[in-house]
């Protein structure tokens, strides 16, 4: 049973929930003070520099990214005047960790890395040593701390730390010793209580919770704050892979109470020290509360296309023919291409759906625990010799090597299944890609469309969706026919883990404090600088270059991942990618847009550009416009940009085609409304429908004027071919230095302002 309270609560002793509207007379201390017992307004406010605590201004213990974002961060930071990284800046190679595509740019990108870390003071992971998260969580989370990730997954909760995964721009201001900037957010209490069945993992308790809040939006962009008796029946290992899947419910952050075990699991890393005890004080208030009963949780899957779409497994074994009918006419809805579809049900054989592979892998599915469970379900066992495959990633080398000791590893391989290395490959479409109408069953973080690695624009189409490893296992024993590990009657107990670090003794680079600014970075032929981008004018004048009408976009929409990712140290490179599975025209009419502007600085404007100057000046108080205080840029409209990936990309890559802004209804996340505005987009809201079409002009005067006047109500004109129409447009608060990003054109050219200043 999952409940969402529609109040908030006070939590009492740190077992007893009170909703507001009862606590009458019951609570002996104000509400404003009762705030102040949460574990995570204490880390908060540990680390905020502000001295105000309701505007926050964070500096981080440690930031890590991985290399899909740190070239493009360490550039930025570059031009912006780094000198030396001042907190722990772990760089990973688990994603481009492949050299494969595109010639010798993924193995560039790690050499870069490596001489980054030796001239400003780094640790470097090589490829194929640890994940991101799993690295972190073995290295560097601990009580209290406050670590920020480039990657949307940076949750290290189950450890006592409070992790932000953000946009590369974040990370930039905290490597200039600059802050990461946020009212301070609300705080949902997640109560535990009872213990999960025989067969449930970390994976089944999450699908579960992302689909009880993800579409209400109850924890978006909150922290949530796991609680309860039910946190001791986990292990801290249990606990990092549900952990790390709260960024699916658009969260901002995550924190448990910590106990004995995440002492042990520590202690066990070598780093007792890092322990710290976190428990909610007598009397709590929180905004909200979500209350889990473990042992009411089945064995569950999240069917195509998003981690929200969870059924138990015995509810789509019980309907199979209408809900797969519901998720392939869904899909119609969102790819929108009558000669590509999705045949799910043709799947469906003696009255069972079966996959066409599995995989268990990266940060959330590629634990010791998760990985143990699926060796002891497969022992014995024989994942068939049809058309079913099944590949397990231990995340970390230190993971493999004591699977390898306690002969896991063994019984993987004996059964059928094929044992990689630690990459985030099948996570993000860059590993694994199943065959053309395949189903891929994945204990990994995310089932976007695509996000398995095919391309609706080269006539290809597969899907993925989640379920725990232990079902994974149970599913590859039976030939890939879809089966629930809860109905298999067993009970497992994990054999104690034990950690070698001599695995990152010899081969990880750990050089903070110790940069030699001597040192060259080296830079292969794909590793490109930033385009000049233009400080923001007095007007706007922006041509609508896509629309989208889907409930939701996500990240991976606006600039897809998978074999992208070889470009992603190339800025205009990575731009020929934008939109390219959404929009396919989109960069071609922003290029256009682009070549516009050139000419009309040159004093060659088009004629249509022209055309366009001469209506805004038949309105009101701009007979007399001088073209020089305009610029020429280009917009999307969405409804609801930006769920998924942190990576500052989905912005950056507009910002290089000449992009000046995204249209909205609302954000789906903090991190890419962040990402914009460091990339110099306003983050422009439209309350009601549209009346401009892909194509129109918009005029926006006076833009940097309303940017320090009035967000809240900001007039402006949409062209169409026939007539002028006015409407108003807003945009959410700003922080001051927000305010004066957009105006100098990005992050970067804001840094040089103040460093020449």
């Amino acid at each position: 049973m999952i409940k969402l309270y529609e109040s908030g609560v006070y939590l009492i002793h740190g077992k007893q929930l009170i909703a507001e509207p009862e606590a009458t007379n019951q609570i002996p201390i104000s509400r404003s003070e009762a705030k102040k017992g949460t574990i995570a307004y204490r880390i908060l406010q540990a680390h905020n520099t502000s001295g105000d605590p309701d505007q926050l201004k964070i500096r981080f213990d440690a930031i890590t990214s991985h290399d899909l974002t740190y070239v493009g961060i360490i550039q930025t930071a570059r031009a912006s005047g780094l000198e030396q990284f001042p907190v722990p800046y772990i760089l990973t190679c688990c994603h481009n960790s492949l050299g494969a595509v595109g010639g010798t740019i993924n193995e560039d990108d790690h050499v870069f890395g490596l001489s980054a870390c030796k001239k400003y003071g780094g640790i470097y992971v090589p490829p194929h040593i640890g994940v991101i998260h799993q690295y972190m969580r073995e290295a560097y989370a601990g009580g209290g701390k406050m670590i920020l990730g480039s990657d949307s997954h940076t949750r290290y909760g189950a450890l006592g730390t409070m992790a932000v995964g953000e946009g590369g721009g974040e990370l930039v201001k905290q490597i200039l010793n600059q802050t990461w900037d946020n009212p301070y957010p609300e705080v949902v209490c997640v109560y535990l209580d009872g213990k999960p069945r025989p067969g449930i993992g970390p994976q089944d308790i999450s699908i579960a919770l992302i689909r009880a809040v993800f579409e209400k939006g109850y924890v978006k962009n909150k922290v949530m704050e796991f609680v309860g008796p039910g946190v001791s029946a986990l292990s801290t290992d249990y606990r990092n892979g549900i952990d790390v899947m709260t960024t699916e419910t658009t969260c901002l952050s995550s924190i448990w109470q910590t106990d004995d075990d995440t002492r042990q699991y520590l202690a066990l890393h070598g780093r007792e020290d890092d322990f710290q005890l976190l428990e909610p004080e007598k009397i709590a208030y929180y905004d909200g509360c979500i209350y889990i009963d473990l042992s009411t949780i089945h064995s569950m899957i999240a069917l195509p296309f998003h981690p929200s779409n969870g059924f138990e497994i015995r509810e789509l074994n019980a309907n199979l023919h209408e809900i797969l009918h519901q998720v392939e006419e869904n899909a119609k809805k969102l790819i929108k291409n009558p000669d590509l579809q999705l045949h799910l049900q043709e799947k469906i054989h003696d009255g069972a759906l079966y996959a066409d592979q599995g995989t268990i892998a990266g940060c959330a599915g590629g634990t010791y625990s998760n990985l143990m469970e699926a060796a002891y379900l497969l022992d014995g066992k024989s994942t068939g010799k049809d058309a079913f495959s099944l590949s397990v990633y231990p995340s970390s080398q230190a993971v493999m090597l004591d699977l390898l000791r306690k002969q896991a590893l063994e019984k993987l391989i004996t059964a059928g299944a094929t044992v990689r290395t630690a990459i985030c490959g099948p996570c993000f479409g860059a590993g694994e890609t199943p065959a053309h109408g395949a189903l891929s069953i994945r204990h990994t973080t995310r089932n976007f469309p695509n996000r398995e690695g095919s391309n609706p624009g080269k006539g290809q189409l597969a899907c993925v969706a989640l379920m725990d490893a232990r079902s994974i296992a149970a599913t590859a024993a039976h030939g890939g026919r879809i089966t629930a590990a809860d109905e298999l009657g067993y009970d497992f107990v994990c054999p104690t883990y034990h950690f070698d670090p001599t695995v990152y003794a010899h081969r990880i680079y750990q050089g903070f404090n110790q940069g030699h600014k001597e040192t060259s970075l080296i830079c292969g032929p794909n590793i490109k600088d930033w385009p000049e981008l233009p400080a923001l004018n007095d007007h706007m004048l922006i041509k609508v270059c896509a629309m989208i009408h889907d409930p939701v976009t996500t990240t991976d929409e606006l600039i897809p991942s998978g074999e992208t990712s070889s470009y992603r140290s190339n800025p205009i490179g990575l731009a020929e990618f934008t939109l390219s599975r959404r929009v396919p025209t989109y960069v071609a009419k922003a290029k256009a847009v682009m070549a516009e502007e050139k000419a009309r600085k040159a004093g060659q404007p088009s004629s249509e550009i022209n055309q366009i100057l001469d209506r805004i000046r038949t309105l009101p108080n701009f007979e007399q416009l001088d073209e020089s205080t305009v610029n020429l840029s280009s917009t999307i409209y969405a409804i609801k940009p930006g769920d998924g990936s942190a990576r500052e990309q989905a912005a950056s890559c507009q910002r290089v085609l000449l992009g000046s802004s995204n249209i909205a209804q609302e954000y789906a996340t903090k991190r890419y409304r962040s990402n914009l505005i460091n990339w110099g987009m306003i983050p422009f809201l439209l309350k009601e429908e549209p009346s401009f079409e892909e194509g129109d002009y918009l005029f926006v005067p006076y833009i940097r004027q309303h940017l320090q006047e009035d967000l809240a109500s900001i007039p402006a004109y949409v062209l169409t071919k026939n007539e002028i129409k006015p409407i108003t447009l807003s945009i959410d608060p700003l922080s001051e230095e927000e305010k004066e990003i957009l105006c100098s054109g990005c992050l970067i050219n804001f840094n040089r302002q103040k460093k020449q200043s």
